[in-house]
C-alpha cells in the first residue's frame, strides 16, 4: 500500500486554504475611514465612543442605505 502523497495534490484533511486578501484590506480601510469620520463628528465623549462602535459595523449601514435605495 503506498500511502505518499503527490505534492501536486492538495492535502484533503479538511482544512480550508482561504485567504481573506483584498477583502480584509477593504474592511481595514473602510473602518479607519469611518472611524475618522464618525468620531470627527462626535461633540461629546460617548458620542465618540458611539462613533468608534459605529465604525465597527460600517458594512452593515452600507447595505441598507443600498437596499433602500434599490426599493425605493
Amino acid at each position: 500500500m503506498n500511502t505518499e502523497q503527490n505534492p501536486s495534490e492538495p492535502c484533503k484533511k479538511g482544512r480550508s486554504n482561504t485567504n481573506p486578501g483584498a477583502s480584509g484590506a477593504v474592511y481595514g480601510l473602510g473602518f479607519i475611514g469611518a472611524a475618522i469620520f464618525f468620531i470627527g463628528q462626535a461633540t461629546t465623549f460617548w458620542a465618540g465612543v458611539l462613533g468608534f462602535l459605529k465604525a465597527i459595523i460600517w458594512p452593515v449601514f452600507l447595505i441598507l442605505k443600498a437596499l433602500q435605495a434599490l426599493y425605493s
